[in-house]
């Protein structure tokens, strides 16, 4: 379990084991159980505020539809593309948010007309002047509904220390924000409605730090830090766009979104967010092993069969070296996890088309080695299909955005 507070992968990844014994690998398979368990913890984290699913960890229309069926806490898709969107507005889901902005003005009319056809809200993203002017140039004589990004980047000194956080809005200030609302008040085709306000170094940096004391101590300081700023200014940048909406006679804001997996009970705290975003901790990916919050269980695996055996303690699998987003390093690898004991080959690691793996005396010709991918939704842009696995037993095989023909990012 992530934060090293439980047994470790080997449970629901024996399940998954048993259940697509007679299915050919390479395959990727979920385990409903585990993500059941790891969606309730999620959703007790939350603190009774609901979480907006982020699709970009998800990247199956089938999964993202059970998860909002069955799990009441997740209300709504956080979305990472407006042809995304769109997708995701034809296949019945009607509460949408873009994450990113966009400079594809084809794309936004194609989200105009998908939410005229379907009915469903989908919000695009702004932070700056360009992008209100942008999305107005291409609303196609509607309104387009629009959420203004805050930065909660920490900066110590005023930034003269050091610029900590993922380098999306330049809009940190009440001032700069009660600008950014007032250009979209009065600029025809659009409409402020929500706020995101993402503090990535808090959601998405763990806290736990093997084998490197100091910097886990400088993390959590850091962490700590920032969140007791974001309490001070993320209040005060609110109420000057709520003030500015009022001034201007437009509506006050639907919501304002925050937080991730990894940071969903000290969003929650602060205050400010109506709702919160997560999802890749659904599938509790390798890089969750590393948040003390977290007490989940790996969902999502992947399997690829042994295809050679070059020595009598080596086998060789096909491909395997799915490598995760980000900057490079040995976390970005996945992790062989089943049978336990394995390891990569010192010159060769996970392979583009085959992966050597130390410690594997007992695996022959045929076998298979389940893997776990460090991050959560790009693991399935390598596989068409995803097997639905519930108490040992598949219970259906189904498309993920691959296998519809999708590759939106």
């Amino acid at each position: 379990m992530s934060g090293h507070g439980g047994t470790g992968p080997a449970s629901s990844l024996r399940r998954l084991d048993a259940a697509t014994a007679p299915v050919t690998a390479p395959l990727a398979a979920v385990d409903l159980d585990a993500l059941d368990a790891n969606a309730r913890f999620l959703v007790a984290a939350a603190g009774g505020l609901p979480i907006r699913l982020a699709s970009k960890s998800i990247r199956c229309v089938e999964l993202i539809s059970y998860v909002l069926r069955e799990h009441p806490g997740f209300q709504g898709v956080l979305a990472f593309t407006p042809d995304e969107a769109c997708h995701l507005a034809y296949a019945g889901i009607d509460d949408i948010l873009v994450a990113y902005p966009t400079a594809d003005g084809a794309a936004v009319e194609r989200v105009v007309e998908t939410a005229e056809r379907t009915g469903a809200r989908i919000r695009l993203l702004v932070d700056s002047p360009e992008h209100v002017r942008f999305l107005a140039a291409h609303a196609l004589g509607r309104t387009v509904p629009v959420c203004a990004e805050i930065d909660l980047g920490w900066w110590p000194l005023g930034g003269r220390l050091a610029k900590i956080g993922p380098k999306r809005s330049p809009v940190r200030t009440p001032q700069q924000a009660a600008e950014l609302a007032a250009l979209a008040c009065r600029t025809k085709g659009v409409e402020l409605t929500s706020v995101l306000a993402y503090e990535g170094h808090i959601a998405g940096v763990g806290d736990i730090v093997p084998g490197r004391p100091l910097r886990q101590l400088a993390v959590r300081g850091m962490q700590a830090a920032s969140l007791r700023e974001i309490a001070r200014r993320l209040p005060l940048v609110l109420s000057a766009i709520e003030a500015t909406l009022a001034e201007h006679g437009a509506a006050p804001l639907e919501l304002v979104n925050g937080g991730g997996s990894g940071s969903l009970q000290r969003t929650s705290g602060v205050g400010a967010a109506t709702e919160l975003s997560a999802g890749s901790g659904l599938f509790d990916p390798l890089l969750f092993d590393r948040y003390r919050s977290l007490r989940l269980e790996p969902a999502v695996a992947y399997a690829m069969p042994v295809v050679r055996k070059p020595l009598p303690t080596v086998a060789t699998l096909l491909g395997g070296g799915y490598i995760a987003s980000g900057v490079p390093g040995p976390d970005r690898a996945p992790v062989p996890a089943l049978p336990e004991g394995l390891a990569f080959d010192g010159d060769e690691g996970a392979g583009e088309v085959q992966t050597p793996l130390h410690g594997a005396g007992a695996l022959g010709f045929g076998d298979r080695v389940w893997l776990r991918h460090a991050k959560s939704g790009e693991l399935l842009e390598r596989f068409n299909e995803i097997h639905f696995v519930r108490d040992a037993e598949v219970l259906e095989v189904v498309r993920t955005y691959r296998g519809e023909g999708h590759c939106f990012l």
